[in-house]
């Protein structure tokens, strides 16, 4: 028999249907039926059948239409809203973001597994286990240390002995001991006065990736938790079934309390929940539609959920991932940009990098020759220039290799930090299982992803600051030999003059935003906790910062695209012409004034989806092989061809060049 959870004005309703011919409207009129059945006001309605309403999917919030067949429009235990005339919105009902809308039909169940054990998790795997790629599973391994760790919790319980946060209460409270019969009941009381966020939930890719990485801490085995209720988590992962975790609210010691309370709180059935199946919904509704249970808590397992950096860590993964995708890309965008400018290339000679050997600048000026090197990639743009007077150019197409390169070093310094950091056991306290006792201490602060992040922000954002400046150059007449803000027909058209504006804003918002906000701390906890990171605003402000970054440097991709067209019928380099064929699948020329903003957006998503990168990456390649050693990548850590080894990007045969 079907059934569905139906959302009546803050309740949940199951509500069973024998005959799938039934209608949609017959399921809103049955729900608003249920509803009333036990008000003592009837609901505030005369009559039921007076009662007008729409009922929506809460998957996706899409309107269904009252005459539909229940078995045409609905799957089986579906979770839908019934919206009451009148009613704004049900009260406690919390509508999805565009981000998890556009989730609904992208997301697919994985087949594939991670073997997580705590200690070789990368950042590219959190990223691909927040995006949905992978189900998770332990090895054999950390299960048996997981097991041995727990055996040591369930000592100190029967030996009755005092120990921090299993016996006894938290923060200020640590002398205060509770009694054994209520030490399950400590630690839900824990999870919920701690879930005291506010803000917007994490999306779903960012809650996923949060409860990944706090299932790696947890597979360490020093945080004391059952080795049953740890799968039970993995299931709840495995299924996509994703709490409410607001963004805001940790200080970043003692670990981010708050938001991984709120993941932890759903994971024992109270507050909300997300799936791909239900949305948003109570979280015991959620758990029951995938064949879960509530977690029941033993005494340290609040406690274990709850404390650790992952809030921090999870969101600085995003951020250094998209970082190092956008600077590399940068380069590429900036050496188009140089050629529609009729730069020189002479600024990118080996021997004057050699001189001043950072990694990041030397590789940054390899692939400027790479894209830009006339004797390997003929440019008519540069032939037509070639004997021109200019000796030198300005300092943002000339001192790209220091610039960029800077930002590339500090993202593969940042990058190390975080890696450590997602293979780090952050609990307090730690339970040692080969020494048999627990230890106090203070892996929990945040200083450390902290303080890089806040450092990633300052490195990434001059990415942005010099693009901008490159946007300027191309859209003033005066400086790019080209027409003002890079239309035809200028006064009746505007062009690109407010694209530029838009970059200026943004560069302007991230130098705010890059204000370390580690340097900052606020005694918590009745001092008790009196020096803390404020580690998770450093996080979302790097991320948000590198998103300003990928968004000015698609302006830039547009505005570069949009400068060759008055420099045809000259081609540029055979690499950089293959990024403007892919700029031109998705934005046609600029001939006249239109809406500009979707341009961008398209733009935007080739950067993110690093298809700029896929497009010039073969050719850049091929070059390095053809100039060992003296182009060897030079940093590891910054420069690894992992993502080409994955991609299986094609390198391009010497007639394709």
């Amino acid at each position: 028999m079907p059934r569905y959870t139906v959302h009546v004005r803050g309740e949940w309703l199951a509500v069973p249907c024998r005959d799938a011919q039934l209608t949609v409207g017959w399921l809103g009129r049955e729900a608003v039926r249920r509803y009333v059945k036990n008000k003592p006001d009837n609901g505030g309605f005369a009559s039921v059948d007076d009662v007008q309403f729409l009922v929506r999917r809460c998957k996706g919030l899409g309107l269904l239409d009252n005459e539909d067949p229940l078995e045409v429009a609905l799957e089986d235990n579906e979770f839908v809203e019934v919206v009451i005339e009148g009613d704004a919105m049900s009260p406690d009902f919390i509508p999805s973001q565009p981000e998890g809308v556009y989730l609904y039909s992208k997301y697919r169940e994985p087949e594939k597994y991670i073997d997580l054990d705590g200690d070789s998790l990368t950042t590219e795997d959190l990223v691909n286990l927040g995006k949905g790629y992978y189900k998770i599973k332990l090895t054999p391994v950390a299960e048996k240390k997981v097991q041995k760790s727990r055996e040591v919790i369930d000592r100190i319980i029967k030996e009755k002995t005092v120990v921090y946060g299993i016996t006894t209460g938290f923060g200020k409270f640590a002398r205060t001991v509770i009694p054994i019969n209520k030490l399950e009941e400590l630690q839900v009381n824990l999870v919920r006065s701690h879930s005291s966020g506010v803000g917007k939930p994490l999306i779903p890719e960012r809650c996923r990736m949060l409860l990944a990485l706090r299932i790696n801490v947890l597979a360490k085995g020093y945080s004391g938790i059952s080795l049953e209720t740890l799968k039970q988590v993995i299931e709840a992962f495995n299924a996509s079934c994703l709490s409410y975790v607001p963004e805001k609210g940790t200080v970043g010691a003692s670990g981010d309390l708050a938001p991984l309370s709120h993941l932890a709180l759903g994971l024992i059935g109270e507050g909300k929940m997300w799936s791909p199946k239900s949305g948003w919904a109570d979280a015991k509704y959620v758990l029951e539609a995938h064949g879960l249970k509530p977690i029941i808590l033993k005494p340290k397992e609040g406690l274990a959920l709850i404390n650790g950096t992952q809030m921090i860590t999870s969101l600085g993964c995003e951020a250094v991932e998209r970082a190092s995708a956008i600077a590399r890309q940068a380069d590429i965008v900036a050496a188009l940009t140089l050629e529609v400018l009729k730069g020189t290339t002479k600024a990118f000679d080996t021997d004057i990098h050699s001189l001043r050997p950072h990694p990041g600048q030397i590789e940054v000026s390899f692939r400027f020759r790479s894209l830009l090197d006339s004797d390997h990639h003929p440019s008519e743009i540069a032939e037509s220039h070639r004997f021109c007077d200019r000796v030198q150019d300005a300092y943002t197409l000339r001192c790209c290799p220091q610039v960029h390169g800077v930002a590339n070093d500090t993202i593969a310094f940042v990058k190390k930090i975080i890696t450590t950091e997602l293979n780090s056991a952050t609990d307090n306290p730690m339970v040692f299982a080969n020494r048999g006792e627990t230890i106090s201490g203070g892996n929990f602060h945040g200083e450390y992803p902290a303080k890089a992040l806040d450092y990633l922000a300052i490195g990434v954002h001059e990415l942005a600051a010099i693009s901008e400046r490159r946007i300027e150059r191309l859209c003033n007449p005066s400086l790019s030999e080209l027409p003002a803000f890079l239309v035809a027909e200028g006064g009746l058209n505007s062009g690109f003059m407010i694209a530029h504006c838009t970059a200026a804003a943004l560069v302007s918002e991230s130098k705010a935003l890059c204000h370390p906000s580690s340097v900052d701390s606020l005694s918590t906890s009745a001092a008790t906790e009196d020096h803390v990171s404020m580690g998770g605003w450093s996080a979302r402000k790097a991320l948000r910062v590198v998103e300003h970054v990928e968004q000015v440097l698609a302006i830039e991709l547009l505005a570069a695209c949009q400068g060759i067209e008055f420099l045809r019928p000259l081609r540029t380099t055979t690499p950089l012409e293959k990024v403007y064929d892919l700029v031109r699948s998705v934005v046609r020329p600029w001939i006249k004034d239109r809406f500009m903003a979707p341009d961008i957006e398209a733009a935007h998503r080739l950067l993110v989806e690093q298809k700029v990168w896929e497009v010039a990456s073969p050719y850049i390649e091929k070059y390095r092989m053809e100039h060992i050693p003296e182009s060897r990548p030079v940093s590891p850590t910054a420069f690894s061809l992992e993502f080409l080894n994955k991609k299986s990007s094609k390198i391009p045969e010497s007639g394709d060049l």
